[in-house]
């Protein structure tokens, strides 16, 4: 991987800080009370509520909502409590000691939880030390400040006032701040680029699948009105029909109070965890005896039988594997294997985005989260020879193969480029690269030549 390089400063000295280092000569070092104190004020009447985020800082209630598409928890006994903050404050969360302290951009009011801290002394500029504060480097001297958070106990004003911080000149802690802006954003535009290419592969990739379940292979083949509205045509050699005329059983899991059978070691229990689309992942397991194995027969899953989860996400579906003959299963649909059908052609199409609008729609177009037998024994399914379902089944692997692929490397350059942008602003803030001179490449021409050693960064792609 390329690397850009930046100057060094000239001149260091080091702070005895072993998260820190070396620093420029003419900063400065000081404690976190110096630069910062602990501000108790009230919330007024008029403060919005504000949520700390690691992912978005201090941004308010309503905002956190929409950005997670979830609810957040409100203060249903009012704020009277809460301790009030302005813009440029910073709030130390019960999350700090993972992400760092956080900035708020917004004037509102927190929980009484968190301390809320107030730039002091004419140090500091916000925007320099609300990437400080979310380094690496200084995380680390957060965790390393207290041995209680293991204990899942907040950092306290004492111990982040105790942690030595830098402190460039004013101009300069500008200068970084206006570096690093550009910097990131740069960096997390190409992020979203690659994620956006993720989630269009992803789209493809169910499209292909969907195409090819309810199409088939050969764009040449004589269609015929399948007779279900959501399906649309078929090949005219193929059949469409409920599931439950194709399979030997369907069934459930154990659903009536499983923890009861719980034990530590024994046989191994899949839930809707480890149920992803086409694969079934190993992890968590939940165990019942041998005994208890034998008692819930009903429940045993083997070889080419298919789990669909129920509940959350109803409908993802995976093939159970060799390796996986006689685990039990808790409140997952269980397909039994059929002689008539392969195991994967049908598991491709349950997870296809015509079933999937089956499993999602009731009578009434409302949206289930709740999947049961009936409902699974009702899906209707195409059902062509059983040579053809092989070849499409071979075919569908290779694409998801190579979708995968593809999807991965995406992910590995997103990793890659996260990686840089948490180096750059390590080496920023912490003084291990020279930016004061630093201009936007779109308005500089090249970097002034130096006779010192240059630090490099790996390159963002």
């Amino acid at each position: 991987m390329s690397a850009i390089s930046y100057k060094p400063y000239l001149q260091m000295k080091n702070t005895g800080e072993k998260w820190l280092g070396e620093i420029p000569v003419h900063w400065d070092c000081l404690n976190g009370k110096r630069l910062f104190r602990s501000v108790r004020k009230s919330a007024y009447s008029s403060d919005e509520q504000l949520a700390a985020s690691q992912k978005y800082g201090v941004v308010p209630q309503s905002l956190m909502m929409q950005l997670n598409d979830a609810k957040v928890m409100l203060a249903l006994k009012g704020t009277e409590s809460f301790r009030h903050v302005e813009k440029d404050n910073f709030v130390i969360s019960l999350r700090s000691f993972e992400g760092g302290i956080e900035h708020s951009n917004y004037v509102g009011c927190v929980s009484p939880a968190y301390t809320v801290l107030e730039p002091a002394g004419g140090l500091v500029k916000p925007t320099y030390y609300k990437y400080l504060l979310k380094s690496n480097p200084y995380i680390s001297a957060l965790q390393a400040s207290t041995d209680s958070l293991r204990d899942g106990k907040s950092i306290s004003y004492d111990q982040f006032g105790r942690i030595q911080l830098p402190v460039p000149e004013l101009a300069e802690q500008l200068d970084i701040a206006r570096f690093l802006d550009h910097e990131t954003t740069k960096i997390d535009t190409l992020i979203e680029k690659q994620q956006q290419l993720i989630k269009l592969l992803k789209e493809k990739r169910q499209a292909v699948i969907s195409h090819a379940v309810t199409k088939g292979l050969n764009p040449d083949a004589p269609m015929k009105d399948s007779g279900v509205e959501w399906l649309g045509e078929v090949p005219e050699h193929w059949s469409v029909v409920p599931l439950r005329h194709i399979t030997p059983e369907v069934t459930v899991g154990i659903v009536v109070t499983p923890a009861k059978y719980y034990v530590d070691n024994g046989i191994p229990c899949f839930r809707s965890l480890n149920v992803k689309e086409n694969s079934i992942e190993e992890r968590d397991f939940v165990y019942i005896s041998k005994a208890s194995n034998s008692d819930l027969i009903k429940s045993q899953v083997f070889q080419g039988d298919i789990l669909v989860v129920r509940s959350g996400q109803p409908g993802k579906a995976a093939v159970v594997l060799a390796k996986h003959d006689g685990y039990n299963c808790i409140d997952l649909i269980i397909i039994r294997k059929s002689k008539k059908i392969i195991s994967d052609f049908l598991c491709y199409q349950i997870n296809s985005d015509v079933c999937k609008k089956q499993i999602s729609s009731g009578s009434g177009g409302a949206i289930q989260q709740h999947f049961n037998v009936e409902l699974a024994k009702g899906l209707y399914v195409t059902f062509p020879p059983l040579e053809e379902q092989m070849e499409i089944s071979k075919y569908i692997m290779k694409q998801i193969k190579a979708f995968d692929s593809l999807v991965k490397k995406a992910e590995m350059s997103i990793d890659l480029m996260k990686e840089r942008r948490s180096a750059l602003i390590s080496a920023a803030v912490t003084g291990k690269i020279d930016v004061r001179n630093w201009k936007p490449q779109s308005s500089a021409n090249k970097q002034p030549k130096t006779t010192t050693e240059p630090v490099a960064i790996p390159a963002a792609h």
